[in-house]
């Protein structure tokens, strides 16, 4: 699958209504476009941060559909966004354990690699990290986003409540520190979000 991943930050204080126009209005846009396989909605909102990532079967539908929904995203998005950044991805792995359910946990790992080192990545990820990831009490999902050109990825991994995920912190350093070592990545930022929505079809 593909993934276009929009990351914003803001007013802390306005940013329900970015979540309420994104939870209604923006699902209702993706679920008509051809090739949809899903969508994700974080939040910190003690710090004002939104990110929405939304799935798709190839890398032409999810060009196709950013056409159709540039202008309204950025209309969903005020008063809130400050700031908006839009990433497109690669989702090499796709690991679920279980449903996510809203109020969850997200970690999410930023990455840097060698572009001719993306192979050596996915495979330490699901060979080393998953198997480790496993072991964590309340696992619903883990992903590795790559973008191969700029060797720049990013690791998702959802937890079904906020305690499993302040309880995984020791346990996913452990996993992270093995596998960075391993695929010869560098890790860039490491962040912690509220699960709102997410409703991804990985089969």
């Amino acid at each position: 699958m593909f993934v276009r991943a929009i990351y914003t930050t803001g007013d802390p204080t306005k940013i329900d209504t970015a979540i309420r126009a994104m939870n209604t209005e923006g699902r209702d846009l993706l679920e008509d476009r051809p090739g949809y396989r899903g969508a994700s909605v974080f939040v910190d909102r003690t710090l004002g941060k939104l990110l929405a990532a939304s799935w798709w079967e190839t890398e032409r539908a999810r060009q196709n559909s950013d056409e159709v929904l540039r202008e309204r995203r950025a209309a969903m998005l005020d008063p809130f966004a400050g700031t908006l950044s839009v990433d497109n991805y690669e989702a090499v792995v796709f690991h679920q354990a279980r449903q996510p359910q809203a109020g969850g946990g997200l970690r999410l790992t930023r990455l840097e690699f060698d572009p001719m080192d993306t192979d050596l990545l996915a495979d330490t990820f699901r060979a080393t990290v998953v198997p480790r990831l496993e072991t964590l009490q309340g696992l619903a999902r883990a992903s590795l986003l790559v973008d191969r050109e700029r060797g720049r990825g990013m690791v998702g991994v959802v937890f079904v409540d906020q305690p499993s995920l302040a309880a995984s912190r020791s346990g996913q350093a452990a996993a992270r520190h093995e596998g960075a070592a391993k695929a010869h990545v560098t890790v860039t930022g490491l962040e912690e979000f509220e699960v709102v929505f997410t409703d991804v079809r990985g089969d």
